[in-house]
């Protein structure tokens, strides 16, 4: 990599911020200067297909985000219908906030629904997966020496929950330890079986846990546990959007995920999916008029709310059929592995994510042999300007890579370069 190229990034608007910062170069006009996503050929499986997605999003001079993990960009078009939609809830509040746009609030529901092939009649829209665990967790009356399993790699917004609204009663929660690089499904769904026991009630498991990217076999762990009488709660925040997902299909029991990662949502919006035959389990964490409501609704009973986020979660929806989601998922495996095939039998490298595609995806994590992570993710992102994120639990010492749709093969090459350059300075 020519030296050129290496300072691309602005340094004085680096200094003493980190990467998670927006840049000022990062205007809200910049989703002025491009088109809305044109039509886009189902059948096309070209890069330059994906060259052309990725120009729907719009990102700070000089960034390479590779972060989607951490949160994700809107393309133009669910910027653009967003801001719409503001704009119309401004000119008149009271009627757009109550009332006036209810079949619209209606049709987002049912697109969701569509997106994971379920009933409009088990979909809540909600504002995020934190949201969603507490409303599971604090839903349950369990009882002094029931017990909750929750794998070593939950989220903390995945444990926390359990541990403020029922292992404060007395309910023990159980923390089995997952493998770090698994071979097989079985070799996980083992992990859940031993920590089983007379007094298991629920397991809450992330779908793909955040730290290198590992697919959690919710199917075969849900099929499991209904055998036992276990409720089965998922966090769905890494999962959602990145591949195809039919709910009914895992047999979870709940599943709750942010949409502004993998969908590409305005952010504060969440989906959240409770199986028919489990909703009578569930009391929402906010009442207000309609309480009363026996449907699903009641759980995003808000009052006032977030409105053009929610609308603007179906614009995102729209975006992600029109590419296609199981054309999403061909790709969000097709670059997973050409990353690999660039550093696997590099020996300053070691993959900490698993390689078998039914354990994981779109979201790598690697090693540079000898150096800190921590160092490593500051020189990606000051002398590159390469955006991840650095995984230091669990022994892993590697940065976090996510693929996300609008990631194209040259930026690969670029930041297998950068990671190259890293390990040999």
């Amino acid at each position: 990599m020519k030296h050129n190229r290496r300072r691309s990034f602005i340094k004085q608007a680096l200094a003493g911020i980190t990467g998670a910062t927006l840049l000022p170069s990062f205007t809200a006009t910049a989703s002025t200067t491009k088109e809305t996503t044109p039509a886009l050929d189902p059948t096309d499986t070209s890069e330059a297909f994906w060259e052309t997605v990725k120009k729907q999003f719009v990102f700070a001079d000089g960034l390479h985000y590779f972060n989607n993990a951490s949160l994700g960009s809107s393309p133009i078009s669910v910027q653009k219908a967003t801001n719409e939609f503001r704009a119309t809830l401004d000119s008149f509040p009271s009627k757009y906030m109550w009332g006036d746009w209810s079949d619209e609030k209606e049709a987002v529901r049912q697109k969701v629904a569509d997106l994971f092939s379920v009933s409009n009649e088990e979909i809540a829209i909600t504002h995020n997966t934190t949201e969603g665990m507490n409303l599971i967790a604090r839903s349950f009356d369990l009882q002094p020496g029931d017990e909750v399993i929750l794998g070593d790699h939950e989220h903390s917004s995945g444990t926390v929950p359990w541990k403020i609204w029922q292992e404060s009663k007395g309910v023990r929660l159980v923390r089995p330890v997952l493998p770090i690089l698994p071979e097989t499904i079985e070799d996980i769904v083992a992990v859940y079986r031993n920590a089983i026991t007379s007094k298991t009630k629920v397991i809450s498991i992330c779908h793909m846990v955040n730290t290198n990217g590992m697919i959690l076999p919710i199917k075969e762990i849900s099929e499991m546990a209904h055998q036992r009488g276990i409720l089965v709660a998922v966090d769905g925040a890494q999962s959602s959007g990145m591949f195809a997902i039919d709910l009914h299909d895992l047999g979870c029991d709940f599943y709750t995920a942010s949409a502004h990662k993998w969908l590409f949502s305005p952010k504060g919006i969440s989906v959240f999916y409770a199986k028919k035959e489990s909703q009578h389990y569930l009391k929402p964490l906010m009442v207000a008029r309609g309480y009363d409501d026996p449907s699903i609704r009641r759980l995003e009973n808000y009052n006032t709310r977030n409105l053009p986020e929610y609308l603007g979660l179906g614009a995102a929806v729209d975006f992600h059929m029109q590419i296609g989601k199981e054309k999403i998922a061909q790709r969000s495996f097709e670059l997973k592995n050409y990353f690999r095939s660039k550093v696997q039998n590099n020996p300053s490298f070691k993959l900490k994510t698993p390689e078998n595609d039914a354990l994981s995806c779109a979201i790598q994590t690697v090693e540079i042999v000898g150096k800190d992570v921590r160092e490593v993710k500051k020189q990606l992102f000051e002398n590159y300007g390469i955006d991840t994120r650095p995984m230091t639990t669990f022994g892993l010492n590697g940065v976090r890579i996510s693929f996300a749709i609008f990631i194209t093969k040259k930026d690969i090459d670029y930041l297998v370069e950068a990671l190259e350059e890293i390990a040999n300075s």
